[in-house]
């Protein structure tokens, strides 16, 4: 798989758990329509079968997939909750994409 597809593809997975967390905080904490938890748990399975496409040891997928998620997540924050992540909030995303590329992408024997 290519780095470019793997980043791709770990970012549609963070989208999918975001999406599968964030709905049911809107019923909990927002006043939300129980009928929210259906499509969260329809993203939650999408997040573990997105999870599942990588050819990697799957524990390795995991820690990778954190650094992804991290910046999804501040992406996130500014799209979706209006908030703009702040310079301390880049750097933590360089150092773990960082970590991510390094697990991902590190050559093995």
């Amino acid at each position: 798989m290519t780095e470019v597809k793997t980043l791709l593809l770990f970012a549609l997975t963070a989208v999918a758990e975001i999406v599968g967390c964030y709905l049911p905080w809107l019923w909990l904490k927002q006043g939300g329509s129980a009928w929210l938890l259906l499509p969260a748990a329809a993203s939650l399975v999408a997040f573990v079968w997105l999870l599942s496409l990588h050819p990697a040891a799957a524990g390795r997928v995991y820690a990778a997939y954190g650094g992804v998620y991290v910046s999804v997540a501040l992406v996130w924050l500014w799209l979706v909750d209006g908030i703009k992540p702040t310079a301390w909030d880049m750097g933590g995303v360089a150092v773990c994409l960082l970590g991510m590329g390094m697990i991902a992408f590190a050559p093995r024997a």
